[in-house]
């Protein structure tokens, strides 16, 4: 896509264009770490390590991820969890009842819930039996009301990435926003599209602290774009989205790389054995390609083996109600313990 022809304020919603933000007390003073008295925000003001309220641009964390991605600190908004960005993208470009967004099923649940949440037309355009988008199907299946198109890569449930290919078309074929949610990427060999988005500024990249980073119950999604993008989300998100106790936690994770690496690896190598393991199991019929920490699989009854493996206290995901996902089941990569204990459940059956 030319970048002259991408205009991001012809996609925004009339009303948040012309919105006013809430300006909160820490937006109009920012802490230089000077000793200071804090009479501002009619807090509690006895020391506690949580009577303040948190800083609402997470500059400390931001500078931190803008460092390690390569990305300006302007280029970041952080969430209360990947759902909440995604759902700023729907409130920040989608009029409800007049406007659409296209997802590729078998794919991420959330996309068409926050579509019915906010009173968004969902159309939906099934990936092929290999898993990988219908370009041209998608393409069409768009009009001049498509603000977004949700790209899950590496996807769930399936697990495989998007070849660059698809994705190309769709950034230069597409005059509306491409997100692509990456909250798997850790566990891929291929590269973040997060390096394309001064490339590409109808580019949207998600990502989260809540697999590789092992987060999940702290709640922190991150979402990478054009600094005009993140300007129009931080207008309409909530003051103190990411709370206080967040914030340090994900600081004191993000600057233990070395230690997130390492527990990257060891899910890595279990993920190998776990799919040669696998492949020895009668009724397993097809083990699909993935680039995440999971495993999708064919068998020959998902409902019956889902229920066996639940009587012996092992939980899994049976995703047989999605489309092109007849009798498969999502395995997590667990421990080393754990996933011989899948292993030795499966053979029993």
């Amino acid at each position: 896509m030319n970048k002259t022809q991408f205009d991001i304020n012809e996609l925004v919603r009339e009303n948040v264009q012309s919105l006013k933000p809430y300006s909160s007390a820490r937006d109009e003073y920012v802490s230089d770490g000077s000793e200071m008295i804090f009479l501002d925000a009619n807090e509690n003001p006895y020391e506690n390590g949580v009577n303040r309220y948190p800083d609402p641009q997470q500059r400390n964390l931001k500078t931190v991820l803008a460092k390690q991605k390569g990305v300006s600190v302007e280029n970041i908004l952080l969430g209360n969890g990947s759902d909440e960005v995604l759902d700023l993208l729907f409130r920040g470009f989608c009029e409800p009842k007049v406007d659409n967004i296209i997802t590729l099923p078998p794919t991420y649940g959330m996309y068409k819930v926050l579509a019915n949440i906010n009173n968004i037309e969902n159309r939906q355009v099934l990936l092929t039996k290999g898993f990988e988008p219908n370009v041209s199907g998608v393409l069409e299946a768009s009009d001049e009301n498509t603000k977004i198109i949700f790209l899950c890569s590496p996807n769930n449930p399936t697990g495989n990435s998007f070849s660059e290919e698809s994705v190309i078309q769709f950034l230069e074929g597409f005059n509306g926003l491409i997100v692509i949610d990456e909250a798997y990427i850790d566990f891929s060999d291929k590269e973040s599209w997060l390096k394309k988005i001064a490339m590409y500024p109808n580019l949207i990249v998600t990502q989260t602290l809540s697999k590789a980073y092992g987060l999940a119950g702290i709640r922190l999604g991150i979402c990478y774009a054009s600094e005009e993008i993140i300007n129009i989300l931080n207008k309409i998100k909530p003051p103190y989205n990411v709370n206080e106790l967040t914030q340090k936690r994900a600081l004191d994770r993000v600057q233990d790389i070395d230690k997130v690496d390492n527990e990257v690896s060891s899910i890595l190598n279990e993920r190998e054995k776990l799919i040669v393991s696998l492949r020895n199991i009668d009724f397993v019929k097809e083990i699909y390609k993935t680039d995440a920490n999971f495993i999708l699989v064919k068998v020959d009854d998902a409902n019956l083996r889902y229920n066996q493996l639940l009587k012996m206290g092992i939980v899994i995901r049976n995703r047989s109600s999605q489309p092109l996902c007849e009798n498969t089941l999502r395995f997590t990569v667990g421990t080393a313990i754990e996933n011989k204990k899948l292993i030795e459940g499966l053979k029993q059956l």
